[in-house]
């Protein structure tokens, strides 16, 4: 296992910072939220022509290559921004997705745009009904609810898995498809988010992609948030830890004091946990080897860790942390998203306790 960055890693993850550092400013998060999708479109371009929504595209298809440890490295420079830009749902699900299993008709009808910032794709994964999917004479009709799509009232396309009689296949699906219907929701932290009604909607058979793409969109959905989530973090402890040292009561800075010093150690090694398993899961995806486990593992990590560094990223601020005109709250909101996104701590390690439980 090897944990150094690639040199692409190192260059995707600087142009990102350099990107982000100078876009996402407290003006431009509070124009992306004063709006129902938390989008900032100018920014999204921007990402599109500077290549990284291509990350993890072949070259061949328009993208710039690499794979999903560059794309994991962009994710979390987002995550260290909380920008307001799709990209874990349209580049490295649906996109990528688009990319590994679809036919020729579907990637050059979304990857352009998709690529270029032009547009918005998503993955619609949770299931409030079970969505299923009955083959016709020329096609498919598919009917279920799916709700909290990320992206939902902005995405030209969906991806959406459903059980067939064959067993689950994803399936792309347009706003403009007959039997949809769009209909967005509040999220705590103002992500755009909708849901997603199907009602024996009709499909195309080209609409239907490789059955293995309902795998591939669990694993980097799973690792993605993980990744998300070590941003996140990371940069919520480095900006308590520099409020620690410049708060001054009782004549001394708060973090001289023993119980402010332990909660930010503690916070330290959670981001430390966050990041190991992150890797370790992202590494082992990137070689194509097993990584259930791995992924259960890390997105545990991301779930109970990523919980008590917010609320310590919270109560060492106070008051201030939970104002919102200060930029911590963004954090908090941030990492609790990520904590309950595809299922909380409790949910990965029960399904780590059964994938141990059946190891030879």
């Amino acid at each position: 296992m090897d944990f150094s960055m690639t040199e692409a890693q190192d260059a995707l993850s600087t142009v990102a910072g350099e990107i982000l550092a100078d876009q996402v400013t407290q003006e431009r998060l509070r124009a992306a939220e004063s709006g129902p999708d938390r989008f900032d479109r100018p920014l999204w371009n921007m990402l599109g022509a500077s290549g990284l929504l291509g990350a993890g595209i072949p070259e061949a298809l328009g993208g710039s290559g690499y794979g999903v440890l560059e794309q994991c490295s962009v994710l979390v420079a987002l995550g260290r921004a909380v920008a307001p830009v799709p990209y874990l749902a349209s580049t490295v699900l649906a996109a990528s997705a688009i990319a590994e299993f679809g036919g020729s008709i579907a990637r050059d009808r979304w990857l352009p745009g998709a690529l270029a910032g032009e547009t918005v794709l998503t993955a619609a994964l949770t299931d409030e009904t079970a969505s299923t999917a009955e083959p016709t004479g020329d096609g498919w009709l598919l009917t279920g609810t799916k709700t909290a799509v990320p992206a939902g009232g902005i995405a030209a396309a969906f991806l959406v898995p459903a059980d067939t009689p064959d067993g689950p296949r994803v399936f792309l699906v347009t706003p403009e498809d007959p039997r949809v219907s769009v209909r967005r929701q509040e999220t705590v932290d103002g992500a755009g988010t909708a849901q997603l009604e199907l009602s024996a909607t009709p499909l195309p058979a080209d609409r239907v992609l490789d059955p293995a793409a309902v795998e591939f969109l669990h694993t980097r959905a799973v690792l993605g948030w993980c990744a998300l989530q070590l941003g996140i973090t990371e940069r919520a402890l480095e900006l308590t830890a520099g409020y620690a040292r410049e708060r001054v009561q009782f004549g001394r800075p708060i973090g001289q004091f023993q119980a402010v010093a332990q909660r930010l150690a503690d916070a330290y090694v959670d981001v430390q946990g966050i990041r190991l398993t992150l890797w370790q899961a992202a590494w082992r995806v990137s070689e194509g080897l097993p990584s259930s486990e791995a992924l259960a593992t890390a997105k545990f990590w991301a779930a109970d860790a990523g919980h008590r560094v917010a609320h310590t990223a919270v109560h060492v601020h106070g008051g201030v942390g939970i104002d919102l005109d200060h930029r911590l709250q963004r954090y908090f909101v941030a990492a609790k998203h990520a904590e309950f996104a595809l299922g909380g701590a409790t949910a990965h390690l029960r399904a780590l306790g059964a994938a141990l439980v059946h190891r030879p």
